[in-house]
């Protein structure tokens, strides 16, 4: 490290024009409320903590140039985005680090910068690099931020996007969030049958559907606010929900429940790749949610781990593939919808799920590439998918199964950018939007566009397809050109 060199650290700090990428993640995953306190530990310019005291949000923050009075103080929600990165001395590192921690009450967020380009030909220093601006950078790795994390501060984080995680200082709430993200939705099954009981007190029962609706299951004792007004009236829950379904389809109950069954098998199948906490580190809701669909949290384990092994069996994860339902299957990929993850092969939910407890999820990707030719995932943004008839592939990342390595690929600048076609067969046949896609692909084949495929995968290709058929497509309509 050249000892001349004073690295001008204030420099790094970015002026934003919305709320950072970090931030914003942690609004939208619950961690960030109006009820929670937040503390900005080397807030930069401020630009976060501006945004959200103006939204409502209690919040503060500290930095050593541009904010050096403000007391440091503890918050249920520390900020630390984007600071370690920038610190050239590893002990002073471990140190904002430790410290950001020590003053956090419920959730740390930290934030780095991530290699996703080529840094050769950079001025090396240190363990990064050195810029242009003279300030210092240093680029992780995925998989070597968290480990650094944890190595840190004796914890198992969490990601939530590429270079942001999460640490909860209560094991419960840690493992509530995890199993939490893997959800599915489902929606409160419709009233089918008319029954004049249910509807005299379809009122009070529906915080007892809307319950099931996103548990699965009856809710046990002290669950349920209204708990002691439908057991006065009912005599017990249980005989309330039988009201619920003197009215509503059994089978779709049924089908949550199994739902959220399976959602409980992946969390704890992908458990197994970090800490898979005992009993006791579990939330009662999750406690009451493994006895009531596996009896016990030891045959819970036994059934998650069975379908883990399963994945890693020869030819599974292609045959899985080859038999989907659900996606468009290609000689060395099965291509599906992000919305329609949670509808596929269990077994490719959680191979899916091996690639994504890494990287936190991509918010912008919207679809995923299984790989059958290779252990791998990749995750593709096509823009505007569902308002553009054909659109072009953004970029890609990939990620290698066999040792979490990230490839990232831009096609944003290219002319020639890769094009998506028959868009209904990404999706799941519930998706709003499958019908209106799959009829605007019958008119395409009508009109003749496909009887040549070589040449229209990219746009290029495509734009003289449609100019050799004399048409042109707008809202998915299929003009004929004058």
């Amino acid at each position: 490290m050249p000892s001349t060199v004073e690295v001008e650290r204030h420099r790094a700090a970015i002026s934003r024009v919305e709320l950072s990428r970090p931030v914003r993640l942690a609004i939208e995953s619950g961690i960030i409320t109006t009820e929670t306190s937040i503390f900005d530990y080397g807030c930069g310019i401020g630009g976060d903590v501006k945004r959200l005291k103006s939204q409502g949000y209690d919040c503060e923050g500290w930095d050593p140039y541009y904010f050096p009075d403000v007391e440091i103080r503890s918050a249920d929600v520390v900020n630390l985005s984007y600071i370690i990165n920038v610190i050239e001395d590893p002990v002073e590192r471990d140190r904002a680090l430790s410290h950001a921690w020590e003053l956090t009450g419920r959730v740390l967020i930290v934030a780095a910068q991530i290699l996703v380009n080529d840094l050769s030909g950079m001025l090396a220093y240190g363990d990064g690099i050195l810029t242009k601006r003279n300030t210092f950078q240093k680029y992780y790795q995925q998989v070597e931020l968290k480990e650094y994390i944890d190595r840190v501060l004796s914890v198992d984080a969490i990601p939530i996007g590429l270079g942001i995680f999460l640490v909860f200082r209560e094991l419960s709430q840690a493992e509530s969030f995890r199993a939490a993200r893997l959800y599915t939705r489902m929606t409160t099954p419709r009233v089918r049958v008319e029954s004049k009981r249910f509807e005299d007190y379809q009122v009070q029962l529906s915080p007892l559907m809307e319950f099931v609706s996103q548990r699965g299951r009856i809710p046990i004792k002290g669950e349920l606010a209204a708990e002691a007004e439908l057991t006065s009236e009912f005599g017990s829950i249980k005989r309330a929900f039988q009201i619920v379904l003197t009215a509503t389809d059994e089978a779709e109950w049924d089908a949550i429940a199994y739902q959220r069954s399976l959602d409980l098998q992946v969390y704890l199948a992908l458990s197994q790749f970090g800490q898979r906490r005992s009993l006791r580190n579990l939330s009662a809701a999750m406690k009451a949610d493994i006895k009531a669909f596996f009896g016990s949290y030891d045959e819970a384990c036994v059934v998650a781990d069975r379908l883990l092994f399963k994945i890693g069996e020869p030819g599974v994860i292609k045959q899985a593939c080859q038999h989907s339902k659900i996606g468009k299957l290609l000689p060395a990929a099965l291509y599906v919808h992000i919305s329609a993850l949670n509808e596929i092969d269990p077994k490719l939910r959680l191979y899916e799920g091996c690639a994504s407890r890494n990287i936190g999820g991509t918010e912008d990707a919207n679809l995923i590439k299984f790989h059958t030719d290779k252990p791998c995932i990749s995750y593709l943004y096509y823009p505007n998918f569902e308002s553009i008839a054909h659109p072009a592939l953004s970029w890609s990342m990939l990620i290698d199964l066999r040792d979490l390595s990230l490839r990232f690929r831009d096609y944003s600048q290219q002319e020639n950018p890769p094009i998506l076609h028959r868009k209904e067969t990404f999706l799941s046949e519930n998706h709003a939007l499958y019908l209106k896609f799959a009829k605007f692909t019958k008119s395409e084949e009508k009109a003749g566009l496909y009887t040549e495929t070589k040449t229209i995968g990219n746009q290029q290709g495509w734009e003289r397809r449609l100019q050799s058929c004399g048409v042109k497509i707008k809202n998915h309509r299929i003009i004929r050109q004058v």
